[in-house]
């Protein structure tokens, strides 16, 4: 099941999300952090959103195997006035022993589905070149910008480029 997070739940939820983030990384998902990384400390970065997560200004999903948070998507609207029609998908993860039953692929149509319906017609992201995120953004229709080599380092602190992609919703 995939809920989208209120301002109570993701506070309730932030401990889970912050093991989420730090089995993904410490799985080697270049997603803007290094390994190794504890619980509690993406745990904090992810507290560090909620006032985002009030204002309406991050946008938070949440994948559920019962009771366990197991993976989570973001959409961020766009803050500028030239932009509003805009929005950035961030952070889509799924805890390793959640993967290979389409958990990502869901996240990404509710995102998609809900962007949509906050009036986004566009959306970016970036993610590492080659990763199994880049075949799964190409496999559900977003199209390739390009790639900037060297841009963000992977969980081990090597330089890897990004591809960028968007969707037109």
């Amino acid at each position: 099941m995939i809920t989208r997070l209120s301002t109570a739940d993701f506070a309730a939820a932030v401990p889970a999300l912050g093991e989420v983030l730090a089995d993904c990384t410490n799985g080697g998902a270049s997603v803007g952090f290094l390994a190794p990384l504890d619980a509690a400390s993406a745990g904090a970065w992810w507290k560090g959103l909620a006032d985002d997560v009030a204002e309406g200004r991050a946008l938070v999903w949440a994948a559920w195997d019962g009771t366990r948070l197991v993976g989570t998507v973001q959409v961020r609207p766009a803050q500028l006035p030239n932009a509003p029609h805009r929005g950035e998908l961030a952070k889509l993860l799924v805890h390793r022993d959640a993967r290979g039953r389409g958990l990502g692929r869901a996240l990404l149509a509710e995102a998609e589905r809900g962007a949509r319906a906050a009036g986004i017609t566009l959306l970016v992201l970036d993610t590492e070149t080659g990763s199994p995120a880049a075949r799964l953004y190409a496999a559900a229709g977003w199209t390739e910008a390009g790639t900037v080599p060297d841009y963000a380092a992977d969980p081990s602190g090597t330089l890897k480029p990004t591809t960028f992609f968007y969707k037109s919703l």
